[in-house]
């Protein structure tokens, strides 16, 4: 069974590749192109996500293709320690337990410690938008990829000057990790990635004194200068994570929320007199529509699923979006329904000990973005003779563009209240 994530059909709608792979035999297929086993159930998702023991995480932000040797060369030069997405016991239980004090990861500490930032970014954008009346604009470049990054900076207390290059660097790993570039365009990406871990271990070096307020700075007090809670390199990793899993996810949440919101004018509108309706959408556009589709591990011990025996060593694509339409788990899995009860059973922050740590926030920023983009412009609407195609990428499913054109703003004096 072959699964082609860089061209055709599954740039435009991957859901007519996931439901092939969900009927074909036990859900689990080897791919011999790709050199990964496929794990397209959700039971069988549910459980390589939670079975650490069983699936290890080492190999998750490794390429699946081989490095050319100049990038290479590049590339281990980046003494990241694997703090979060990669990292295994005994260590990930550690780093986990810090990122858990440290960050607000439950709605009630998010809102708390979070909601005037994003209260703030959002009213930013959305007037930058109103101010636009007439013009046809990308969402993506001008709102969706913006909000979550210059929510970030400001809780990682990082200049809003960076934004562009921290914006190039996250797409730039994103695309050699999970992508397939040419040598040439392998070697851009590494040159980049290398210049993005030296300003993480900069802007670490830089709060080393004490006396922010920002969230480097409390991992820095949490750590209290002992190696054995954190390392400095450790923090530096953290932080290195955090800038891109912190906003790329979201940004592409919001991006799916908004194409799917703008299709149907009547929700659209109906957002700005309900904002309560809002949280269930966006928990079925995290079902329907995941930000992230496909995730490494790699097996540590045989590993039987679906009545195939996948070898010790072998790495697997978790397809997170297959087991989001798996009917064995959803009813009319292909029908997007935000009063369906089973919305909440999605795999889309995953599950377990990697369970996404910025999941609360990700739903504050989305929701909060959706309620006062619709109330301060309910005539949004898609441009004449847009076509939906993702980047191509084995794990990350981000639009390319999404192009609307702006009708006249509602006086924000007659905004229902958000």
């Amino acid at each position: 069974m072959r699964l082609n994530p860089f061209a055709g059909a599954y740039l435009t709608d991957p859901a007519g590749v996931w439901a092939r792979l969900l009927d074909d035999g036990g859900g689990v297929h080897h791919d011999e192109e790709l050199g990964l086993w496929l794990i397209t159930r959700h039971a069988d998702v549910r459980r390589a996500l939670a079975d650490a023991r069983s699936f290890g995480n080492a190999l998750t932000l490794a390429p699946v293709y081989d490095v050319c040797p100049e990038a290479l060369a590049l590339v281990v030069q980046i003494d990241a320690p694997p703090t979060t997405a990669a990292a295994d016991p005994p260590v990930h239980p550690r780093t986990r337990r810090a990122l858990r004090v440290t960050f607000a990861n439950t709605p009630e500490r998010v809102e708390q410690r979070y909601g005037r930032i994003v209260r703030r970014r959002v009213d930013e954008l959305v007037s930058r938008l109103a101010a636009r009346a007439g013009a046809e604009v990308d969402l993506v470049t001008e709102f969706t990829a913006e909000l979550p990054l210059l929510v970030l900076l400001d809780i990682l207390g990082v200049p809003a000057r960076d934004v562009p290059r921290i914006r190039a660097w996250a797409d730039g790993q994103i695309a050699l990790i999970w992508g397939r570039p040419d040598p040439a365009e392998q070697v851009r990406l590494a040159g980049g990635l290398l210049e993005f871990w030296r300003y993480c271990q900069d802007l670490v070096r830089r709060r080393l004194d004490g006396g922010g307020d920002d969230y480097v700075s409390e991992l820095l007090a949490y750590r209290h200068g002992d190696d054995e809670v954190l390392t400095t390199a450790e923090v530096s990793s953290i932080v290195f994570n955090l800038l891109v899993a912190g906003h790329e996810t979201t940004a592409g949440l919001l991006a799916h929320a908004l194409e799917r919101a703008l299709s149907e004018p009547d929700r659209w509108r109906s957002f700005a007199e309900h904002p309560e309706r809002v949280p269930a959408f966006l928990t079925e556009t995290l079902r329907f529509a995941p930000a992230i589709d496909g995730w490494l591990r790699v097996t540590n011990r045989p590993v039987t699923l679906g009545g195939v025996t996948i070898p010790a060593g072998a790495r697997c694509l978790l397809l997170i979006g297959a087991a989001n339409r798996d009917p064995a788990a959803f009813r009319h899995p292909d029908r997007f329904d935000p009063d369906r009860p089973d919305a909440h059973d999605h795999l889309s922050f995953g599950h377990g000990p990697h369970f996404c740590i910025g999941a609360a926030l990700a739903r504050l920023e989305a929701g909060t973005a959706l309620a006062r983009l619709a109330a301060a412009l309910p005539d949004l609407r898609p441009a004449r003779g847009d076509r939906r195609v993702f980047r191509p990428n084995l794990a990350f499913r981000a639009h390319r563009s999404l192009p609307v054109t702006v009708a006249a703003a509602v006086p924000s004096g007659q905004r229902p209240a958000a």
